[in-house]
């Protein structure tokens, strides 16, 4: 009767703040809340990543022709990244003043509006004109991303909390559909219609999302939590996670500016098959995603392995892309795509799990359980996956023009290996600090062992 009663308790609080109450230990299947939170949330992460990897097969080449050389490209790509970061940790720690339902939608309307803008600047001059105007458009972009996916994150650990990597890993499988679609779709529609139709198209389709999510997304509120960013950085373990957030997406966000040409160049292939290529990556890791997000809520222990397996597997991926020119092997397509079929499992390893280690590692260290918690590894989360996303194109850009695509990619795996083995190393010094702890708390002559001895002397 009485554990009917804490049940009937937990529900009524779990109403009252926004979460709905068959999110217990045993799931007893979706509500209605949870459907349509998980329904708006996969929408902006599909339309999200369709606005984010249009570009890849044809802006590049779109850019050298008005002026701008492949560094420049790549700044452009690295810019909406940099404004994102510093976006992420500004909404983040503002989310319960600001709404996390009013940020998600207002994110969507700003990301549709500039996407259709970055398709009428084929219109402007060439040169400093263009090149300019590119910078302050993927920046006006980048506030408009950064609220809408911090508002997500936190939205969806708000609703799911004893599922988060199974859900953020389920709803991986839009984030690998926009990236499936998006090249394909944009090298077709540029090679069919021109520059402007792949952005104005997927604008509307952006901007006819935000009434309906409008209508369909829950209100999550919260009371202002005193955590910060800085206590919640500072923290070991969660330097250690940034690094590998930062790491995972400096690696992707080297392809952006880099494979297309490197793919024109070597295999001689058509604008509208180069975004086919991207097709390796982005389904073995949406395909991939739900699985590693159930392994990573059912089995916490495995979270580590997956992230220090990850992180090694990606860097020697990257060592294999070009291939490195040190192994002397010739480049062919059958082994590019391939390697990126496993590019895309070894991210998905390493990215899945790092949000609930993130959250574990906070509430273990005395921060308040709430949106506002939510919000800030949201934002970090984000800014770090920016971050990495900046200096991946900005590096990636400069190394391809000085060094070609095979050795920039090889240098770019370093990010990866050096997460990879600095996580392996903290996880293996705090299981022997743990294992010494535990010996010492428990020593070898329990008193059941000292009855023992003392029966064996009589």
């Amino acid at each position: 009767m009485g554990s009917r009663e804490a049940e009937g308790a937990d529900s009524e609080q779990a109403a009252e703040d926004g979460t709905p109450g068959a999110l217990g230990g045993e799931s007893r299947g979706l509500t209605r809340e949870q459907l349509f939170t998980m329904a708006a949330t996969a929408s902006i992460n599909f339309s999200s990543m369709i606005c984010y990897s249009i570009l890849g097969p044809f802006f590049p080449s779109e850019a050298e022709k008005k002026g701008a050389s492949n560094t420049i490209v790549g700044l452009i790509f690295g810019c909406f990244a940099l404004v994102n970061f510093l976006s992420s940790l500004i909404l983040g720690n503002y989310i319960t003043h600001i709404g996390a339902k009013f940020m998600f939608l207002a994110g969507m309307f700003v990301s549709g509006c500039v996407t259709i803008l970055f398709g009428m600047l084929d219109k402007v001059p060439s040169g400093p004109v263009f090149i300019g105007l590119c910078f302050l458009v993927r920046a006006m972009d980048a506030v408009g991303f950064a609220a809408a996916m911090t508002a997500s994150f936190s939205i969806v650990a708000k609703a799911f909390p004893n599922n988060i990597a199974t859900v953020l890993g389920s709803l991986e499988i839009f984030t690998g559909l926009g990236l499936v679609l998006g090249p394909p779709l944009g090298g077709f529609l540029y090679q069919s219609f021109g520059y402007e139709v792949p952005f104005i198209m997927v604008g509307c389709v952006v901007l006819v999302l935000v009434p309906v999510n409008m209508c369909v997304l829950s209100k999550y509120d919260s009371v202002p939590s005193k955590d910060s960013f800085w206590k919640l950085i500072l923290l070991p373990k969660v330097l250690l996670l940034c690094l590998t957030i930062f790491s995972l997406s400096a690696c992707l966000g080297f392809l952006d500016p880099t494979m297309s040409l490197f793919i024109l160049k070597m295999f001689k292939l058509p604008a509208g098959y180069v975004g086919l290529v991207f097709l390796g990556l982005a389904l073995s890791y949406s395909l991939s995603s739900p699985l590693l997000g159930l392994l990573s809520d059912k089995l916490p222990y495995l979270r580590k392995w997956l992230l220090v397996s990850g992180g090694l597997m990606t860097a020697l991926c990257f060592f294999m892309l070009g291939p490195a020119p040190v192994l002397h092997i010739e480049s062919q397509l059958w082994m590019f795509v391939l390697v990126l079929v496993l590019v895309g499992f070894s991210l998905g390893m390493s990215a899945i799990p790092v949000f609930p280690e993130i959250l574990q590692c906070a509430y273990e260290n005395g921060f308040e359980e709430g949106l506002s918690l939510l919000g800030l590894v949201s934002g970090l989360f984000n800014a770090m996956w920016s971050l990495g996303a900046f200096a991946g194109p900005t590096l990636g850009g400069f190394l391809n023009e000085k060094l070609g695509f095979e050795w920039a990619s090889a240098i770019q795996g370093g990010w990866a290996l050096l997460s990879g083995l600095a996580t392996g190393i903290f996880y293996i010094t705090e299981a022997t600090k743990r294992s010494s702890s535990s010996s010492l708390q428990n020593p070898p002559g329990t008193n059941e062992e000292r009855t023992h001895l003392m029966s064996s002397e009589s």
